[in-house]
């Protein structure tokens, strides 16, 4: 089922005037925003496998919380789409693709259930993580399929990592990587001795090498399976590891772009892709309720004010996180990557994704007593954005400081 050959994950069409959402952003917003050459908006092969992601996952949602994961006929849907291949290197099958393109794939399934949007986008992103392994480990992992699935959980480092000759003795627990039930192999961050002090290496682990654990109970996102996982003990070639640091480091000028982009510069823009989709699907539910209300009778002039405030700034605000994360896409698609852009993008991904749950939480609170029904689709993406935001890679407090540090050393 997770090695059936996918579509290349290619963008769906920028949101139309049609659809009461805007294009995205124009003219000279920043250096190096041109579109990505090659990025292919009217596919509808790619459109239409993205809308199956959709379409089942929502056909999921009853089971997902009392399964805490995603099903497998969405898992299969969310490879056949192209999520688990979309970074992995073209010379073993995948599509080295763009960010701007997994931005709009993410969003559309997020609109329906952030838990999918969110294991499809990690998956991918993991296997970007992944092609930083030595060519050897590369092959290994993806010898039979680009479409490993692969989980991860890899900061804070945590288990132990022993030294032996030519590889290195694994062992020990690591908590929360989602969408471990359906991974293939799994990235697992540990310290280790280094030339230098100590370093923070990632490990590959094949599936018969560790074992999820039944932890993960949460407020929301609960289909995405955020387990902890154990290693009882797993020996793993050099081949099969590197340091965190290496992603920071300038790859080979004849890698894909997506490989030269410094982690820095992409991390929390992919945590926060699934969230724009999530809060339009949130906004979505509220206007539809919003309209029932009105059918059972004409509100009072003071209730329609406050329901057309509403609206109106909601729907700006998403709009205005979309943009953000357009022009972040956008910038590690085609500019040169700078210590700046860097913290540009990881403010600007911080930034949208407070948006994103402060307009959740504002319609939650005033959608009338439906929102509270077990069954209520804005309830879901409010528990679901609530918990998401929450995550540290999108702390806006942390994404303030580094962007001051970057902004005030530049020379003047």
């Amino acid at each position: 089922m997770r090695h059936a050959t996918g579509t290349a994950l290619l963008a769906r069409p920028r949101p139309s005037d049609a659809a009461g959402r805007p294009e995205g952003l124009s003219g000279p917003a920043g250096p190096g925003l041109d579109r990505a050459p090659g990025l292919d908006e009217t596919s509808d092969l790619a459109q239409a496998a993205v809308r199956r992601v959709a379409q089942t996952a929502a056909r999921d949602l009853p089971g997902i919380d009392d399964r805490r994961r995603i099903g497998a006929e969405t898992a299969a849907a969310v490879v056949e789409a192209g999520f688990a291949r979309h970074f992995v290197p073209q010379h073993l099958g995948g599509t080295a693709g763009t960010f701007s393109a997994l931005l709009d794939a993410s969003a559309a399934v997020g609109e329906t259930c952030l838990s999918t949007a969110w294991c499809a986008t990690l998956y991918a992103a993991h296997g970007r993580l992944a092609s930083y392994l030595p060519e050897q480990g590369r092959q290994q992992l993806w010898e039979r399929s680009p479409d490993m699935l692969i989980s991860a959980s890899i900061m804070p480092p945590q288990g132990e990592a022993v030294r032996e000759r030519d590889g290195w003795r694994l062992r020990g627990r690591w908590d929360m990587a989602s969408g471990v039930d359906h991974a293939d192999w799994l990235l697992l961050g540990s310290r280790t001795p280094g030339a230098d002090g100590p370093e923070h290496r990632i490990f590959a682990v094949p599936r018969a090498d560790w074992t999820a654990l039944d932890t993960w109970r949460s407020l929301g996102m609960r289909g995405t399976g955020s387990h902890a996982v154990e290693v009882t003990e797993a020996f793993l070639p050099d081949s099969l590891s590197f340091t965190l640091g290496s992603l920071n480091r300038p790859q080979p000028e004849g890698a894909a772009r997506c490989h030269r982009v410094p982690y820095l510069m992409v991390g929390a823009l992919m945590f926060a892709m699934p969230m724009v989709g999530a809060a339009q699907g949130a906004l979505d539910a509220w206007r539809a309720a919003s309209v029932r209300r009105a059918g059972g009778g004409t509100p009072g002039l003071a209730r329609r004010a406050e329901t057309d405030r509403v609206l109106a700034e909601c729907s700006v605000q998403v709009d205005a996180a979309r943009m953000l994360l357009e022009r972040a896409a956008r910038r590690a698609d085609t500019a040169d990557p700078s210590p700046l852009l860097a913290a540009e993008n990881r403010r600007d991904a911080a930034v949208a994704v407070s948006w994103c749950a402060s307009v959740a939480d504002r319609l939650f609170r005033t959608a009338g007593s439906r929102a509270h029904r077990e069954d209520s689709a804005l309830q879901r993406h409010w528990r679901d954005l609530t918990t998401a935001s929450s995550h540290g890679a999108l702390a806006v407090e942390a994404a303030a400081v580094g962007y001051a540090d970057a902004l005030l050393d530049l020379p003047g």
